[in-house]
Order: C-alpha cells, then sequence, then structure tokens
C-alpha cells in the first residue's frame, strides 16, 4: 500500500521519514475566504460553555451547582455510565448557568470567567517515566480524556479498553481548513510531548497523517503523509489506507491539535484549552488566526469581522461537518476554525438552474465555469438547491469516497439497521464527516450524514 522511506538523522536524533499515500478520489471545493497565516486580535469572551451534544456517546451527569467558584480544570460533568471520564472549566470563574431542554436534557453548562485565570494543579510530569495508567488518569483528571475518540461507533474512547493502535491526524484538508503547520508552531514540544503519553497507551502503533511536504519532524511514531484532495486528510480515511479496523477490534483518534493541549497538561502542569482558531468564509472582512480558549462565544471571535449582520450563516468548523451557530453560541469542542458563508435566504433566481449559469459552481459540470480550470475561488450560500428524494445508485457517492467501502450499499444497510450487512460493509470504519462530501454530491439531498450518526448510536446500543 506504501513504502518506507527511510531515517533522517539530525541533533543525534532519529526521525522517521514519511511514507507517502496517494488519494486519488474526492473533492477539493475551493471556496473564497482562506484564512492568511497572520494573526489577529479577538474580544473578550463574557462566558464560556461545555456543550454536551459536541461529545458523541456520553450521557452528561452534572456536578457543578449554579453560583460555585471553579478553576480552569474544575470538574463540571461527567459521563453517567462512564463516571471516570471527565468534562472539566476550560477557565476559572462562577457557574452562571446549566441550560436544559425537554426531558432536562443537558443543552449547556456556562461559566463567567474572572478577571484573573487560576488553574487547578496537576502537577508537571515526566511522560517518559510514567506508566500507562499514569498518564491516563492524568489525562482522565485534567478533562482531556474526550478529544480521545474510538472506532468503532466514533464517540468518547472507553478508557478501560485497550487500542490496537492510534491514529493523530495532523492534516485538515476540508474546505477552507486551517493550516497544522501553522497552529503548531512555537508549540513543537508540547505536541511530542502529547504523542509520547499516547504511545503509552496502546501496544501497537501511533500514527500521525500529515500532509504531503509538511515540515513536521516527531520521534516515536510512524509518520504517513499524504497527498490529494479531501477527504485525504480525515483520519477515518487515513485508517483505512494504513492499517483497517476489522470486526472486534478497536482504535483510537485524536486530532493533532487536541494532541497540543495533552502535551500542556504533562509539561505544566494545568489544563489549557487556548489553541488557534481559524477565522474564514468568504463573508468576513477580516481573516486570520485569533488565539481563543475552547468553548468561548462565537461573537468574541466574529465582532466586528462579518459583512452586515442579517442573510448570514455562521459555521463552528467547516462548511461541510460544522454546526450552524449564532454570535450568542460555543465554539465546538473539537472545532479550530469558524466560517461564514451567505445563507442564501433573499436570492431567488429566474428559471432556477435553467439558466445558464455562469459564475455558478457544479460537480457534474452543468455548468460551463468547469472549463476555467481549478483556480477559481467561488461564493457558495448555504441552500440545498433542491428536494429530497429517493436515493439514486449512480456511482456518483464513489466518486468522492476514497475508502476500500460501497457507500450506497452501506447506507442502506443502516437504514434498514442490517446489523449484518452493516457489518459486512465496513460499518466499523466509518465516521459521519466520512460520507459529507457524499452529501455535498448528492443529487437526492438526503441527510446522509445524520444517516450514519444515527446508525452508529444505535448499534453501539445494540452491542453494548
Amino acid at each position: 500500500m506504501f513504502t518506507f522511506a527511510g531515517k533522517l538523522h539530525i541533533n543525534n536524533f532519529s526521525y522517521i521519514m514519511a511514507n507517502v499515500i496517494k488519494i486519488k478520489k474526492g473533492l477539493d471545493i475551493n471556496l473564497k475566504g482562506k484564512a492568511p497565516e497572520v494573526s489577529l486580535n479577538g474580544g473578550k469572551s463574557a462566558s464560556y460553555a461545555i456543550v454536551p451534544s459536541c461529545y458523541d456517546g456520553i450521557l452528561p451527569k452534572v456536578t457543578a451547582k449554579v453560583g460555585d467558584k471553579v478553576k480552569a480544570g474544575s470538574v463540571l460533568m461527567t459521563d453517567k455510565n462512564r463516571p471516570e471520564i471527565k468534562f472539566v472549566s476550560p477557565v476559572s470563574g462562577e457557574v452562571a448557568a446549566v441550560n436544559r431542554g425537554e426531558k432536562r436534557k443537558v443543552l449547556s453548562i456556562v461559566v463567567t470567567p474572572d478577571a484573573q485565570m487560576e488553574y487547578e494543579d496537576f502537577g508537571k510530569k515526566n511522560v517518559a517515566s510514567l506508566k500507562a495508567d499514569e498518564v491516563k488518569e492524568t489525562l482522565l483528571n485534567s478533562g482531556m480524556w474526550p478529544f480521545i475518540k474510538q472506532r468503532p461507533y466514533d464517540i468518547v474512547a472507553t478508557p478501560t479498553e485497550t487500542p490496537r493502535d492510534i491514529f493523530v491526524t495532523a492534516y485538515n484538508s476540508a474546505p477552507l481548513a486551517p493550516n497544522f503547520d501553522f497552529i503548531v508552531k512555537g508549540q513543537e514540544a508540547d505536541l511530542q510531548t502529547g504523542l509520547d503519553a499516547l504511545a503509552k497507551l496502546t501496544d501497537g502503533k501511533v500514527y500521525v497523517g500529515v500532509k504531503a511536504g509538511s515540515a513536521l519532524q516527531l520521534k516515536g511514531v510512524e509518520v504517513v503523509a499524504f497527498d490529494g484532495p479531501h477527504p485525504a486528510g480525515n483520519v477515518g480515511v487515513q485508517i483505512n489506507h494504513i492499517k483497517p479496523v476489522n470486526k472486534g477490534e478497536t482504535v483510537w483518534t485524536v486530532n493533532a491539535a487536541d494532541v497540543i493541549l495533552m502535551g500542556r497538561v504533562f509539561n505544566k502542569g494545568i489544563a489549557d484549552f487556548t489553541r488557534l482558531v481559524a477565522i474564514t468564509g468568504s463573508e468576513t472582512t477580516e481573516r486570520g488566526y485569533i488565539k481563543a480558549i475552547a468553548g468561548c462565544t462565537i461573537e468574541s471571535l466574529l465582532s466586528g469581522k462579518v459583512i452586515g449582520n442579517e442573510h448570514l450563516r455562521l459555521i463552528s468548523g467547516n462548511v461541510l461537518t460544522g454546526r450552524k451557530v449564532g454570535m450568542e453560541d460555543y465554539l465546538g469542542a473539537y472545532d479550530c476554525q469558524v466560517t461564514v458563508i451567505p445563507e442564501g435566504d433573499e436570492v431567488n433566481e429566474f428559471l432556477g438552474w435553467g439558466v445558464p449559469g455562469f459564475g455558478k459552481y457544479s460537480v457534474s459540470h452543468s455548468y460551463p465555469m468547469w472549463l476555467v480550470g481549478g483556480n477559481k475561488e467561488y461564493t457558495l450560500d448555504a441552500r440545498i438547491k433542491g428536494g429530497q428524494r429517493a436515493m439514486i445508485m449512480s456511482n456518483e457517492y464513489d466518486k468522492v469516497f476514497p475508502m476500500d467501502i460501497l457507500p450506497e450499499y452501506l447506507l442502506k444497510a443502516i437504514i434498514a439497521f442490517d446489523i449484518d450487512k452493516m457489518e459486512n460493509l465496513g460499518i466499523y470504519e466509518v465516521a459521519p464527516e466520512d460520507f459529507a462530501l457524499c452529501e455535498f454530491v448528492d443529487t437526492s439531498k438526503i441527510e446522509l450524514q445524520k444517516i450514519v450518526r444515527d446508525g452508529l448510536d444505535l448499534l453501539y446500543k445494540e452491542m453494548n
């Protein structure tokens, strides 16, 4: 599948040179609004929040009460079924609200920050001298564990299990995605410490997927470079091309930006959730990277940086897998990107798709703009542009799905909840994000990611 490229020796350290895997299937959507590699100033967030819906596979149990004084790293919530998994406050301050919805579902736990940040002290630790249980305990107590997800099911990993391998992706190929090589500058030591900690948790290997040509130099891990269109940066695609998941096996996945946070816990002894967030999208007036704390308000990131206040789609994440938010909502737990595009609700087109469509984007070459080439940047809005209908077996999913899986057949098996077929067709390898491009090109306008998420949740309940 790929060949080993040898080793590079620098300053007495042995760095594994990356193998390169070429992805041919996929699609790069060239949108207007890329973030230049510059730093921006963000406003101060009036509040921070933990949003349980960001974490799949957990049943939240709130342990903090309104009015409690907390530090950054203080426990606010646990998983009811796995109480060792803790969710901590990203800042110090006072618990302002525990918002609930129907059937008392926890929607968010809000903290009003102090003027001066205070941290819980978890103690600096030398990872090399720690045992696996000690590394695991530190990650659990500091609230870093929820950043580790597992396959099958694409849920927060179960601490009592030992994964076959751990896969870290340091490459985001989604539209307008931030450049990880820029994010990691100045934080290389924390990234390496985090990788060293993860290596203690598996008897197998830690694989790190990077973009071909990346300057990252990492020790003690298997570095694999990926070249090709999106979704080359998806960890599911990387697993499928490196070492697929078979029935009965468990692997863990982590985003490299979150590995940096894990490394800080060991190097500094505190839970510091500060990260660089890319401000992107055609409807932004100022683009770049803002240093922010996870769970901050969207307003603190976008205030004064968007065109107008109406007819905008604000997205925490990217346009394919991100979550629709408002200015008063909060940055997603795993997100390092905020995107602003036109909503499209004020657009009325005469004859719609029936006109020649000069300047319009089309995957199927229905419009002549594909003759311009791949360098043109497009401004796309959030309209679906069509109604839902039956799934068409036209192989349009296969053209953008670079995994050794039959996507149409797997989706139909999920809809029918035929467990045997789901298993045979690769349900244990996939996550909703792997079907985001299929959803984008789908002429039937079906919510494929929701189908996959619901199928994984039902299968998890059935098998556990």
